[in-house]
């Protein structure tokens, strides 16, 4: 016969039973907000490919595609390559701002920017490998298309880059999800590279015989030469349209995997003004020394980065190489993410970044010192793609530690991880756009001959002095920064320690209320 005083004692709330729900509960929770899948792993780091598609594209190929096959003046190409990347260094810190008041969505605070700000940056991008039919306003058609995709671009970068602190709170999950994209971003400055210059290496034949403009006699060696570089060049301006073509694609559909296999966990939020913003991170010691540093190292390496394709061209005579030399470079740099993952655990990231950086200054002086070789230039290149992978990993690697630190100074001010990238990246972009705008000029001193097969002896020692002496020194300046850098392996591991405490009080107090709510239903 059915008792009720029994049904009764089995509706009372059992303390163990209650205790082991809150167990369970608080290691769901912890689980739910600091495991990461080798699946989100990839989704996440195939988001950073566009970026660096893009971006080596653009490095390596915009200022010889504006003086060769567009075939503006040096000074206007410095001023197109300048004024775009300060446009593009003005709008990171303002989209990071707007990031950071952005209110919650049922898609994350972040992945809106993302979906909404590709459309516009493909359309733009294509748009500047295109050669209007008009001379007077060229000037004003790349200035305007180029900084357009890199006010698009930032709209989907700034979003991405801050996504690293809200896909986990574990920082262990939150490296190797660096690593996962680091390793992927290089193999997308690969794949930029390759569609780029493989599409339009076989429009880079010159012809051989220039003829003497003042001999009458060749009047028809003239006419035929005229005739060659007129398809030379309609080939070129197909052939960048084609490869512009297909990184558009390879954008949209990675933008695609990255919103549909990436959740952002959510965050509380405070809503500072521009002002607060940029003086909590301004006055974060470890950051501003992270940034400077860095600065100095990466703006030897954009350096490099913009004038190699001229100066494997002009310099070092490779014409028919370069696309592949390049090509080289970044495999050398994407087979290495993953030792120098390895290195940094091992024994920490300064040492990475000391060991790394001073890799590149031997290949550096060696590539400038012998004689043109092409052996000798495709083992240079691959020695250099070493140090390409540290400059790629070793930065994005330690932003989060300083955020990490901030974190733990200021355990009270949350949902600012976005002006922490945006402002890096402000400082990186400014920099990079008066180096290759001072860069373009130097070359127009030299005496630059905009669509020539053939260069002054004074634009080969230009170029020299630009992929050489110069990013050595700043290389030294930056590691002398960086020396100074407060966060070593200690400092890192009882951040992480504090931080954990803190998430895990988070959870225990979340865990309570959900108790003690499931005892007061009971």
């Amino acid at each position: 016969m059915f008792n009720l005083s029994s049904a009764k004692l089995v509706l009372k709330p059992d303390s163990s039973r209650l205790s082991a729900v809150g167990l369970f509960n608080k290691k769901s929770f912890h689980d739910q907000r600091n495991r990461l899948s080798v699946w989100n792993k990839l989704c996440y780091a195939i988001g950073g490919a566009p970026y660096q598609i893009t971006g080596s594209a653009l490095g390596f190929f915009l200022q010889i595609y504006l003086l060769d096959v567009a075939q503006l003046d040096p000074s206007h190409a410095s001023i197109i390559l300048f004024v775009g990347r300060a446009w593009d260094a003005v709008t990171d810190p303002t989209v990071g701002f707007l990031v950071s008041r952005s209110r919650w969505t049922r898609f994350g605070r972040m992945m809106p920017w993302i979906l909404l700000s590709t459309p516009f940056a493909v359309l733009t991008y294509f748009l500047i490998w295109y050669v209007p039919p008009f001379q007077q306003g060229k000037i004003i058609w790349y200035l305007i298309f180029y900084c357009l995709f890199q006010s698009m671009q930032t709209c989907f970068h700034v979003p991405y880059s801050a996504l690293t602190m809200f896909i986990s709170n574990d920082q262990k999950e939150r490296d190797s999800a660096t690593a996962y994209r680091m390793m992927v971003e290089v193999l997308g400055t690969v794949l930029g590279t390759a569609i780029q210059g493989q599409i339009i290496g076989g429009g880079q034949d010159c012809p051989t015989d220039e003829p003497d403009v003042n001999d009458s006699r060749n009047s028809t060696k003239i006419n035929t030469s005229r005739l060659m570089l007129s398809c030379l060049f309609s080939s070129q301006k197909q052939a960048y349209l084609i490869a512009s073509g297909v990184i558009c694609i390879i954008y949209v559909l990675c933008a695609a995997v990255l919103f549909f296999g990436v959740k952002d966990l959510y965050q509380l939020s405070q809503l500072l003004t521009f002002r607060q913003g940029l003086w909590l991170v301004m006055s974060h010691g470890p950051y501003i020394k992270l940034v400077i540093g860095f600065l100095f190292t990466s703006l030897a390496f954009m350096l490099l980065e913009g004038n190699f394709a001229l100066f494997i061209t002009y310099s070092l005579g490779h014409r028919k190489d370069f696309q592949n030399i390049l090509l080289v470079i970044m495999l050398s740099g994407t087979l290495t993410i993953p030792w120098w993952q390895w290195f940094l655990t091992k024994f920490g990231k300064k040492m990475a970044v000391y060991f790394g950086m001073t890799w590149a200054i031997p290949f550096m002086i060696l590539i400038v010192c012998i004689k043109s070789h092409l052996i000798i230039s495709y083992l240079v290149s691959v020695a250099a793609g070493v140090s390409v992978a540290a400059a790629f990993l070793l930065p994005w690697s330690m932003l989060p530690d300083v955020v990490d630190d901030f974190k733990v100074r200021n355990p009270d001010i949350h949902g600012h991880e976005a002006l922490f990238y945006s402002f890096y990246v402000f400082f990186i972009k400014f920099a990079s756009g008066v180096s290759l705008g001072i860069s373009t000029l130097s070359l127009k001193f030299a005496g630059y001959e905009t669509g020539s097969c053939l260069q002054p002896e004074a634009v080969s020692l230009t170029l020299k002095v630009l992929v050489s002496p110069v990013p050595v020194v700043l290389i030294a300046v930056g590691l002398l920064i960086l020396r100074t850098y407060p966060i070593d392996e200690d400092r890192r591991q009882g951040n992480r320690k504090l931080l954990q405490e803190m998430l895990d009080s988070v959870t225990d107090s979340d865990t309570d209320s959900e108790t003690s709510a499931l005892g007061s239903s009971v």
